[in-house]
C-alpha cells in the first residue's frame, strides 16, 4: 500500500539531505499557472507543469496477439488502435505544509495523478518536481507482499521509503500500536482483510517522516474509530508542517482538512482554490443546477484556471480583492437576504463588549421550495481561525419544510470573546455540503475590553486563593495598564494629596 519516491542518504549527513526529483518530459504547451516553480529555490513541495497522461487502448484483434502468432503470420504491428487522455494539460504549484485536496468523478484522472506525482507513472507530457520525501497511501494493498508476514513488510516498506533498518526497529513498536493488528503482525499479510491492510499501510506511511504524504480513497475502507484516528494523526501531520494530498470522495475532509482543493473533469483542471467554494461548485454541477442566468446567479464563480493570468506581471495588473469584502456564491434557491448581529432590544452591533448578549439574524427568501436544507452559522477571528461553527443538521435539527420566507434566529446568551476583530459566515445549504446561499464575511464587528487576555474564548471565571497568597484589587477601568503603572496609580489615589501652604495676602 506505501510506495516511496526518493530515499535518504546513509550515515551522520542522511537525515539533512534534501531530495527532488523532477520526471517527465518538455512540453511546448504555455504553463497558464499562475505561479511557475522556482526549483532552485525549492519555495514549493509539489510543482505539476502542463502535465498529461494518455493510455494506449488495443483492439481485440491486437489485444491477444503474442509475439509467436505475430512472426507466424508476419504482423509485427505493435502500434495501438486507439489512445484515451487521462489528463490534459495540468499545471499547479502545493506549497511546503499545505494541504491540498483532488476531487472529481471516477475516471477524471484523480488516481493517475496522485500516481504521476509519487513517481509510479510518468507523464506522456509535462514535468513533476517534487521536493522532499514521499509515502503514498495509493491502492489497497500495494507494496505489500502478500506470502510474507505484517512484521517483514514493514521492514521492507520502511527500507523503500528510505530508513535504516536501526530506524524501523526504533518506530516498529509504535506502527504496531497505531494499526492495532499486533495479534496478527507475524501472520502473511494474504490472510488480512482490506480493513487491515490499510491500517497497516497508514501506520507505516505516518511513522516514516515523510516531507509529502498522498492518500488515495484507501482510507474509506477503515472503520469509523481508524477513520477518526486517521483523521487526528493527518491534523498533527499537517501541524508539523507536512505536505498533504488528499484524494478522496469524501468531501467533509476535503472542507475541514484542506487549505486548497482541485477539481478535476475528464482529465483538465475545472477549479482550484478555496476548498469550501471548491466543493460547492463540484456539488453544483453533480447535481446539475448550475445556474446560467444572470437572475440566479448571487456570487462570482471561481475563475476556471485557463482563465488565470499567464505571467507574473499579469497577475499584478490584476485588480486586489479586498480582504474586508464580502463573498458569496450558490445555487440561488434560498437566499440569505439580510443577516446582522443585533442586541436585546434590536439594534444592529458593529461593536460591542465580552459577555454581551446579541442574536444573530437571518431573513430568508424562498425561491424554490426545499425539503432537505441545513442553516449554518461560523464565527472567524480576523486571522482566519475558527472559533465556533454549528448547524442545524449537527444540533440534531431534522429539516422539514421551506416553502416560504422567513427569519432564522441564532441567539447567544453571553458572547464570551477575547478583544479583537470578528466576522461572521452564514449559509444554507443541503446536507450534502451543496449551497443554496453561502455569505462568507456578511458580518464583522469588534469586540472591546479592559483585559488584554489572549486567545478567542473567555469562560466565565473568578480567581481564587487560599493560604499565604495575597493581591491587591486594581480598578477594572485602569487594567488597560502595565501592572506598575496601576500600581503606582492606586498609591496616588490611596495617598490624600498636601494641604497647600497658607499664602499671606
Amino acid at each position: 500500500m506505501t510506495g516511496g519516491a526518493g530515499g535518504r542518504g546513509s550515515g551522520a549527513g542522511g537525515d539533512d539531505e534534501t531530495i527532488v526529483r523532477t520526471t517527465g518530459v518538455d512540453s511546448t504547451h504555455p504553463t497558464p499557472d499562475p505561479r511557475p516553480p522556482t526549483p532552485k529555490e525549492h519555495s514549493f513541495a509539489i510543482a505539476v507543469e502542463n502535465v498529461s497522461k494518455n493510455y494506449r487502448l488495443w483492439g481485440r484483434r491486437s489485444q491477444f496477439a503474442t509475439l509467436k502468432s505475430a512472426l507466424l503470420k508476419r504482423d509485427l504491428k505493435l502500434d495501438p488502435d486507439a489512445s484515451v487522455p487521462a489528463l490534459k494539460h495540468v499545471s499547479f504549484a502545493i506549497d511546503r505544509g499545505e494541504a491540498f485536496g483532488i476531487i472529481g468523478r471516477n475516471g477524471s484522472g484523480k488516481s493517475t495523478l496522485l500516481k504521476i506525482i509519487s513517481g509510479i507513472l510518468k507523464p506522456s507530457s509535462g514535468r513533476v518536481t517534487v521536493v522532499g520525501r514521499v509515502a503514498a497511501l495509493i491502492e489497497l494493498g500495494a507494496g505489500f507482499h502478500p506470502e510474507i508476514t505484517g512484521r517483514e513488510n514493514i521492514y521492507i516498506n520502511g527500507i523503500m521509503l528510505g530508513l535504516t533498518r536501526r530506524e524501523i526497529d526504533r518506530r516498529f513498536d509504535s506502527i504496531v500500536e497505531f494499526s492495532g493488528i499486533g495479534p496478527f503482525i507475524d501472520q502473511p499479510v494474504k490472510t488480512y482483510s482490506s480493513g487491515m491492510y490499510v491500517r497497516l499501510g497508514f501506520a507505516v506511511a505516518v511513522h516514516v517522516d515523510p516531507d509529502i504524504l498522498l492518500i488515495d480513497e484507501v482510507l474509506s475502507v477503515g472503520d469509523e474509530e481508524f477513520s477518526q484516528k486517521c483523521v487526528a494523526k493527518i491534523q498533527e501531520m499537517k501541524y508539523r508542517g507536512v505536505t498533504l494530498i488528499f484524494v478522496t470522495h469524501q468531501l467533509d475532509q476535503v472542507r475541514t482538512l484542506c487549505d486548497r482543493a482541485l477539481w478535476l473533469d475528464k482529465g483538465q483542471p475545472h477549479a482550484i482554490g478555496d476548498p469550501v467554494r471548491v466543493v460547492d461548485q463540484y456539488l453544483q454541477e453533480v447535481a446539475g443546477n448550475r445556474m446560467a442566468g444572470s437572475e440566479h446567479r448571487i456570487g462570482m464563480d471561481l475563475p476556471a484556471p485557463e482563465a488565470e493570468p499567464e505571467s507574473a506581471n499579469a497577475a499584478e495588473q490584476a485588480p486586489m480583492r479586498d480582504p474586508l469584502e464580502e463573498e458569496r456564491w450558490g445555487s440561488g434557491e434560498v437566499i440569505l437576504k439580510s443577516v446582522s448581529l443585533v442586541d436585546g432590544k434590536g439594534r444592529e452591533l458593529v461593536a460591542l463588549g465580552a459577555g454581551t448578549a446579541v442574536s444573530i439574524e437571518i431573513d430568508v427568501e424562498v425561491r424554490v421550495p426545499q425539503d432537505d436544507f441545513v442553516f449554518g452559522i461560523g464565527i472567524y477571528h480576523a486571522d482566519g481561525n475558527c472559533v465556533y461553527g454549528t448547524n442545524t443538521d449537527l444540533e440534531g435539527l431534522v429539516s422539514k419544510r421551506l416553502d416560504r420566507d422567513g427569519r432564522v434566529r441564532f441567539v447567544m446568551r453571553s458572547l464570551d470573546l477575547v478583544a479583537g476583530s470578528y466576522r461572521v459566515d452564514a449559509a444554507v445549504h443541503m446536507r450534502n455540503g451543496r449551497a443554496f446561499d453561502y455569505r462568507r464575511g456578511c458580518v464583522r464587528f469588534v469586540v472591546g475590553s479592559r483585559v488584554h487576555d489572549v486567545g478567542v474564548y473567555r469562560p466565565q471565571h473568578e480567581w481564587l486563593f487560599d493560604g499565604g497568597i495575597a493581591f491587591d484589587a486594581v480598578d477594572t477601568l485602569k487594567r488597560d495598564v502595565p501592572a506598575p503603572i496601576a500600581e503606582y496609580i492606586r498609591e496616588s489615589e490611596s495617598t490624600p494629596p498636601p494641604s497647600k501652604p497658607n499664602r499671606r495676602k
